[in-house]
């Protein structure tokens, strides 16, 4: 697996990246995984045998580890290219399963070097290249984007093969690629550990220092505003409902828990943070409602995984009515038409003073999270391979 980006960082495309390798591991897979010198060591919170290897520590200050673009990581990507081809050299792997769109572009390379191997490459697509730039502030000026658009279509048809993260990419990727080989498949959620949970909602809030006589509303996730987390934050503001508390859980926290101090929001928030990927049942666990607040808006066409934690925790969810959303919840979501403050707010304040609304919609979300399990993903990726291997 080709992953440039500080692997294991604790949010959605690196937990698609590990939880992919595991299904496939637990399903007899040898993996490696490829990556930057910086990042957490998964085996500090499970034991696994899958190997990550990477690159030298060459660019010794950089140590970011949120989403986001960075000239840097042009140098990063050339150190990660050599790294590849002497790993494809010495351990003649089966597949290269490249990550994002600049992993496709690293596994093209790797393939056209090593020619006479014919090594089949899986591009796996977890959201749009320009749209994922244009909502961290990037390409602001006509012509970028007309060029990255040009090189993320180019992207789109590498590979022997494609598998995409989200329905409203699936068509997009399909429609660059001559042979039109894109599949679906959707992030996954274990549930063994939430089944752990249930029933320790007044143990767990004790354990965070929340109140156990509030109703808790959840968010967890990267805290970066291309999210809706400032809308999220807005909308607390406007929630005046003293029973309700509001739980913010990720990474990074700096510009958040300054925002709930200058606000003074301090006695109806809690900040969590840094808040680890195996941490994150725990507090959705001892929650009462969720939120999604990423807009429907823009083109990144990302999946989001925090909707099937939250559907194992039995919580009904607030979210938008993007086709992702509706695949996962179903009738079991509490849609909203419009990300905006008011919409956030209005949503929250309906689902607190109906909990007969809130148990069904957390039980439909608890039954329909089954069909998500990483099991069936890894049975997925194993038939995706299988199409490709001679």
């Amino acid at each position: 697996m080709i992953a440039p980006t500080p692997f294991f960082s604790h949010r959605g495309t690196h937990i698609r990246i590990f939880e992919e390798a595991r299904a496939l591991e637990e399903l007899g897979h040898e993996i490696t995984i490829v990556t930057y010198h910086n990042g957490d060591d998964v085996n500090k919170y499970v034991q696994t045998d899958i190997d990550v290897r990477r690159i030298n520590r060459w660019l010794f200050w950089y140590k970011k580890t949120e989403a986001g673009a960075d000239w840097q990581k042009v140098i990063l990507n050339i150190f990660l290219i050599r790294k590849v081809f002497y790993l494809t050299r010495i351990k003649k792997p089966d597949i290269l399963h490249c990550h994002l769109h600049e992993g496709v572009i690293i596994g093209w390379l790797i393939k056209i070097l090593f020619f006479w191997r014919k090594i089949p490459t899986v591009s796996d697509f977890h959201g749009s290249l320009v749209g994922e730039m244009r909502s961290h502030g990037y390409l602001g000026i006509p012509p970028l984007g007309t060029i990255f658009r040009f090189l993320e279509n180019f992207i789109n048809g590498l590979g022997s093969v494609a598998v995409v993260s989200s329905a409203e990419n699936i068509n997009i990727v399909k429609n660059a690629r001559k042979d039109n080989r894109a599949y679906h498949i959707h992030d996954g959620v274990s549930t063994l550990i939430y089944d752990k949970l249930i029933n320790k909602k007044t143990e767990l809030r004790k354990k965070y220092n929340i109140p156990n006589d509030k109703i808790v509303v959840v968010y967890t996730g990267a805290l970066i505003k291309n999210k809706g987390i400032d809308e999220l934050l807005k909308a607390i503001e406007i929630v005046d409902n003293k029973s309700i508390f509001f739980v913010i859980g990720g990474h990074p926290s700096n510009w958040v828990s300054d925002y709930v101090k200058y606000n003074k929001l301090s006695d109806k928030v809690s900040v969590i943070a840094p808040l680890n990927y195996f941490s994150l049942p725990e507090v959705n666990s001892l929650s009462d409602i969720a939120v999604d607040p990423k807009s429907d808006l823009g083109d990144i066409r990302q999946a989001s995984g925090k909707v099937l934690q939250y559907m194992a925790a039995s919580l009904p969810i607030i979210c938008s009515n993007r086709p992702t959303n509706k695949n996962y919840l179903g009738d079991a979501g509490e849609y909203v038409s419009e990300i905006s403050p008011d919409n956030l707010a209005n949503s929250i304040k309906l689902l607190a003073k109906n909990e007969r609304e809130r148990k069904e919609k957390g039980i439909m979300s608890r039954k329909r999270v089954s069909e998500f399990g990483w099991n069936i993903i890894g049975d997925r990726l194993e038939g995706v391979y299988k199409s490709v291997i001679k």
